[in-house]
């Protein structure tokens, strides 16, 4: 932007909690057309909230209420943010009315479809194609240690996987509730091997039973301890539990994070039949 140029509006959206004292709150910029990368990172840092989503003009051939998106942490942009997504289709819809909308990040197309239920609305985004990968046995040994969790803490039944909806995770399941909790890790090192495989952040897991879990996000290389609520690894974690045979082909998933942290927040992980992508919904709200 050009020093004559007024400083987009900064909106504060919470995603997956109807509540703003709860979930995973996010700046949304809704016409960020005018602004360059330094701009973006400026306002993301100055937030200081684990993402910053930027509508775009969209590119050429998608159709009506598409959106070029785009999404920084505080410290680097980062290919595909769930909560942001979720945070920003609520702002729009607060001005435009709910329905479909389409959204061009840099990991592909998103489809968003936005609905009204009682006490406001709820997002729900369809992710790119995923995949997983087998975690090597020197990497999840050095994510360990960062985190300092003994490797007999592990559920021996979810074995460790890096899995890709938008954004790469490294999913490690705990054993035990407790262990989940406690959550004391090293900074510096877990953000050295992130860095390495390309993590956008490490999706540890505890399983209360086949259809509900408790998920936490370490996210040090955003420059934020712990994420609160995760979109993009809820939607990675659909696609480990199909490629795991952990559920069904159809199958709905209940994942609650931010309990730790004072943030509870609820995400959706929706599951079909045939269509390989995985659908993360939940409400928002708008914060002051």
């Amino acid at each position: 932007m050009t020093t004559n140029t007024p400083t987009p509006e900064v909106l504060r959206y919470t995603a997956f909690s109807r509540s703003p004292d709860g979930g995973n709150p996010a700046g949304v910029v809704l016409d960020a057309g005018s602004m360059d990368d330094a701009d973006m990172l400026a306002v993301a840092a100055g937030l200081g909230y684990s993402e910053t989503a930027f509508l775009t003009p969209p590119p050429d051939g998608l159709g009506g209420r598409a959106y070029g998106i785009r999404y920084f942490s505080p410290r680097a942009e980062v290919p595909f943010c769930g909560h942001a997504t979720v945070a920003t289709a609520i702002a729009l819809a607060e001005r435009t009315g709910p329905g479909q909308l389409v959204l061009a990040t840099r990991a592909g197309t998103v489809p968003v479809e936005v609905t009204e239920e009682e006490g406001g609305l709820r997002a729900t985004l369809t992710s790119v194609e995923p995949y997983v990968e087998e975690a090597d046995a020197a990497d999840v040994a050095e994510a360990l240690a960062a985190l300092r969790w003994p490797a007999a803490d592990l559920d021996p039944d979810l074995p460790p996987r890096i899995a890709f909806a938008g954004a790469r995770h490294l999913v490690l399941a705990a054993a035990t509730r407790a262990r989940l909790a406690d959550l004391d890790y090293d900074f510096g090192r877990l953000e050295t091997l992130m860095h390495r495989l390309d993590l956008t952040t490490v999706q540890l897991v505890w399983r209360e039973s086949a259809t509900v879990h408790h998920v936490r996000n370490p996210f040090p290389v955003g420059g934020v301890v712990e994420d609160p609520a995760t979109g993009a690894a809820a939607a990675a974690f659909g696609a480990y539990a199909r490629e795991l045979g952990l559920v069904p082909e159809d199958a709905v998933l209940t994942l609650r994070q931010g309990e730790d942290l004072g943030r509870p927040g609820e995400l959706t992980v929706t599951l079909r039949a045939g269509d390989r992508r995985v659908r993360v919904g939940g409400a928002g709200a708008r914060i002051g």
